[in-house]
């Protein structure tokens, strides 16, 4: 039988980082709260949690990557909120957040999370960060706890 690894959802002894963008603060405000309530819920200490705000989503990947490299953190969470315009900028910041937050885990191998909403309105930004749809927040607290320990699992295997 193949040998399967697994991460569990144990945070105790995690140092998560995360970086949210100010841009849409009604929104990423909502994600991050709902981000470190989760974090905590699954053992990461309130003290090992990081956060630090940039001006928009196109800004996170640069600030992950620089939390990233500190060496300090097992997991970086990315949150953000882009919502569709009446202009082509929407595309060019949620394909280049998107592109960015990736490179920096796969350059870094730190797993780094994307929590940015990419909507067509405030009403789909609004039921995805604690409405209907549940908050994004917790997605992302949960996933980056699961591929820490999934890489920690795969260190030591």
């Amino acid at each position: 039988m193949p040998k399967e690894l697994k991460g569990d959802m144990n945070g105790q002894g995690l140092h998560v980082g995360i970086v949210v963008a100010r841009f849409n603060e009604i929104i990423t405000r909502k994600l991050l709260d709902s981000a470190v309530e989760t974090l905590i819920r699954y053992g990461v200490r309130d003290e090992d949690i990081t956060v630090g705000w940039v001006p928009g989503s196109f800004e996170l990947p640069v600030v992950a990557k620089a939390l990233a490299k500190t060496g300090k953190y097992q997991a970086v969470i990315c949150l953000g909120a882009v919502i569709r315009g009446e202009t082509s900028h929407y595309d060019m910041v949620a394909g280049q957040a998107a592109s960015g937050i990736n490179s920096v885990g796969l350059e870094t191998g730190v797993p780094t999370i994307f929590g940015v909403l990419t909507t067509e309105n405030m009403e789909q930004a609004l039921n995805r960060s604690g409405g209907k749809a549940g908050n994004m927040g917790t997605n992302t607290a949960v996933t980056a706890i699961e591929t820490a320990r999934l890489i920690e699992a795969a260190s030591n295997s």
